[in-house]
């Protein structure tokens, strides 16, 4: 067989690709070297290993290009691997609830902050309802279980170096809750140059110049930095066998016993290792991930996976129905086992960022639903749209501030006087985007229990006791303001420029 120029030159190229991703290597691991340096013993022995995780994911991410899946090896999963709930509800509660809440540990990612809301500090920290905070109503939730079944249920908070200092100060005033609160940082990875692919910090610190130089590496990151704080062996050792885990601003996401049981009542041979709560998807969720059968296993595909050329057809309600609603139950011991063997083969999600300065860097992230493929015996399950209620913009906010949901012992649910389970479709205008303003702008939550639709735009304010029905369309033009007046009561309406009301 003779070899043409094209192969010389390819087998050339590889060669030369192969000296480059070395020298980048050992650039990046000189450069990470010498910012260890500048730590104290204490912050170095930390920081080494966040930089252990990073030398694996870069060294990915050298090796990786392209799109890490090939379109036509998606399948749709097959039926079993995901069950309707009703399925699994109608197996019925555990004899001893207590007994098996007793192998539950409740994990919330805690590493965001509130900064798209306008607000500082972790988001974990924001009012949503009655002046409960999200982390409120999740210490609540995990209590009034502990008390009802005589359980002990900890609750364990993924903190990153955002939000940790912050949230310890304020877990002080559950010290009397009867809930054991734990916590663990996620690692600190650095940014780097677009062009040099080298970290842009300059030393250890985080304050000054260093400020943007660091960032945590998504919640893919659980695994590791869970493992490495010595968490996951503790609760290992106090009998726990699985962890629920979930979104915090994810105001749906309870302990469920159902299928809680559903789990603990696998024969041991066939032990579950990893749940994925997913739910119908509607025209709002086509970003979210979705459940494939990828060469034998459930996968999930994210839409920065996807080649260009695929984005609509995955984002299409047709072919993929469902999407990852990131509550995760997932065992410990298997988390373990799967680390420890360094198993666990995330999918890199690389993420741009343009910095204040206009410095391109890249964050090299991983999502914690992308694991499912490496755990035994996983699968979906299909779940009420209410258990996926994220407050991720002020639109969310009123919905959940509002008589829509009625909130017991830290959980919210769907008003009973509501006569359909959809939620309605709200868009409020850039004036709403921060908390406080949003705040100033309603002086109560209208009522909207009868509303399928709200679209506000412009400076419009609200007055007291106000009444939303069907569709309402509010649109100040640019100079205008609309103040809809107290106790108006707005049914199919559209109410534009200079506050005429028109029949919709």
């Amino acid at each position: 067989m003779s070899l043409t120029v094209a192969d010389l030159t390819r087998g050339a190229m590889t060669e030369f690709q192969e000296k480059l991703r070395q020298q980048h290597e050992e650039s990046m691991h000189r450069e990470l070297e010498a910012l260890l340096s500048t730590a104290n013993k204490v912050e170095a022995e930390i920081s080494r290993k966040d930089f252990d995780g990073f030398k694996k994911i870069f060294h990915r991410f050298l090796q990786v290009k392209g799109p890490s899946v090939d379109w036509p090896k998606i399948n749709r999963p097959p039926e079993e691997s995901i069950q309707p709930y009703e399925k699994i509800r109608a197996k019925g509660l555990p004899d001893n609830i207590t007994a098996c809440l007793n192998k539950l540990a409740v994990v919330k990612l805690n590493g965001g902050l509130g900064t798209s809301m306008g607000c500082k500090g972790p988001k974990s920290l924001i009012s949503v309802r009655n002046e409960n905070t999200f982390l409120d109503l999740t210490v609540q939730q995990i209590e009034h279980l502990n008390k009802t079944f005589s359980a002990d249920v900890p609750l364990v908070l993924m903190n990153s170096f955002n939000t940790d200092e912050e949230t310890k100060k304020i877990l002080q005033k559950y010290k009397h809750h009867r809930v054991n609160i734990h916590t663990f940082n996620q690692s600190r990875y650095p940014r780097i140059n677009k062009e040099s692919l080298l970290p842009i910090a300059s030393n250890m610190g985080m304050s000054g110049e260093n400020a943007e130089a660091w960032y945590p590496p998504g919640h893919g990151d659980i695994y590791a930095s869970f493992y490495n704080s010595g968490l996951l062996d503790k609760l290992i050792a106090e009998g726990k066998e699985y962890i629920f885990v979930s979104n915090i601003d994810n105001l749906g996401a309870t302990v469920d016993l159902f299928i809680l049981q559903h789990l603990m009542s696998q024969p041991a041979d066939r032990r579950c290792e990893f749940i994925m709560e997913v739910t119908d998807k509607t025209r709002a969720d086509v970003k979210g991930g979705t459940l494939i059968q990828y060469e034998d296993h459930l996968r999930l595909l994210e839409i920065a996976q996807v080649p260009k050329a695929h984005v609509d057809e995955f984002k299409s309600v047709t072919k993929f129905k469902i999407f990852n609603t990131n509550n995760l139950w997932i065992s410990l011991p298997a988390i373990k086992r799967l680390h420890e063997k360094n198993a666990m083969d995330l999918e890199i999600i690389v993420n741009p960022k343009t910095l204040d300065g206009g410095l391109n860097v890249i964050q090299l992230e991983t999502a914690v639903g992308a694991a499912i493929k490496s755990f035994d015996n996983a699968l979906g399950v299909n779940v009420p749209r209410s258990r996926f209620l994220p407050v991720k913009t002020s639109s969310d906010l009123l919905l959940v501030m509002s008589n829509l949901y009625s909130l017991d012992a830290g959980s919210l649910t769907m008003s009973k006087k509501r006569e359909f389970p959809t939620t309605p479709h709200v868009k409020l205008g850039s004036s709403f985007t921060k908390v406080q303003e949003f705040l100033a702008r309603f002086e109560n939550i209208p009522d909207m229990l009868e509303l399928d639709h709200l679209t506000v735009s412009g400076d419009v304010t609200f007055g007291k006791n106000v009444s939303l029905k069907g569709t309402v369309i509010i649109i100040a033009n640019h100079g205008d303001r609309i103040d809809i007046p107290a106790g108006a009561m707005l049914e199919n309406k559209i109410v534009s420029g200079n506050l005429r009301i028109l029949d919709h």
